[in-house]
């Protein structure tokens, strides 16, 4: 099993910055993807960004150019740069990693989830 622990959620004024981290911690193999999503109240949850073990990022449409997502191997960590943030981008920010597992010739993809970190945008 792989637990995943968010901070760096908080306040913050439109047009401002916020970083944030996740960490993964216990029987950690192969990460192969990692992703950011986030969810509001009554909303569904969207992926925001996301990164490979190769190094390739994706970005949805709503955040790039203020987005980036990056990643650091040796602390199993990944982070969220936000800037020029917008009420719009006020919601929970989860933190999702798919870990390659294999049982002789079969492989799986095990899907781990953080328990979110809040951030508000304020005018």
């Amino acid at each position: 099993q792989v637990q995943l622990a968010e901070s760096g959620g908080g306040v913050v004024q439109v047009g401002g910055s916020l970083r944030l981290s996740c960490a993964a911690s216990g029987s950690i193999s192969i990460i192969n993807r990692w992703a950011w999503y986030r969810q509001a109240p009554g909303q569904e949850r969207d992926q925001v960004a996301s990164i490979t073990n190769e190094g390739r990022t994706n970005y949805a449409d709503s955040v790039k150019g203020r987005f980036t997502i990056a990643r650091d191997s040796a602390k199993n960590t990944i982070y969220l740069e936000m800037n020029n943030l917008k009420p719009d981008d006020t919601a929970v920010y989860v933190c999702h990693a798919r870990q390659e597992r294999s049982e002789g010739s079969y492989y799986y993809w095990d899907p781990y989830w953080g328990q979110g970190t809040q951030v508000t945008v304020s005018s």
